[in-house]
């Protein structure tokens, strides 16, 4: 295989998704967003699906915009949990991924940290970055 043989089908694929630049503006950003949804619904039961490879360069791509233009509140991780918590109707008993009730209250009272587990379960299940509860 050469350059040449992946040049139209790249073409197409830019043209579609316009890759090769940075998100231009928030309706490149919905339309982004909006196809790596498409992609988890057609074909999420299959994460050996070949459309993940190019879901892995348009979340990079979207990663970058929301870090340049939508970047996250420098919150601690307890006040990070807490507002994650409030904006997705969750109680602490709602949170088995960081542990027992009284877990999750010593960690929302700043009595206990979050170990690399919880940070993955957390960020997962709230789709933000593992980073974000860092701080």
């Amino acid at each position: 295989m050469s350059v040449t043989d992946v040049l139209a089908p790249w073409a197409a694929i830019n043209d579609a998704l316009g890759l090769s630049a940075p998100i231009r503006d928030e309706a490149h950003y919905a339309e982004l967003l909006a196809f790596v949804d498409e992609a988890f619904e057609q074909f999420g039961e299959n994460d050996e699906h070949p459309i993940f490879g190019l879901v892995s360069i348009v979340a990079d791509r979207i990663r970058e915009y929301e870090a340049r233009v939508h970047p996250w509140p420098e919150l601690p991780p307890s006040e990070l949990l807490r507002e994650l918590m409030a904006e997705h109707g969750i109680r602490q008993s709602d949170l088995p991924e960081v542990g027992t009730q009284s877990v999750v209250s010593e960690v929302l009272a700043g009595k206990r940290g979050l170990n690399l587990r919880q940070v993955k379960a957390l960020s997962e299940r709230f789709k933000v970055p593992m980073e974000v509860f860092s701080t």
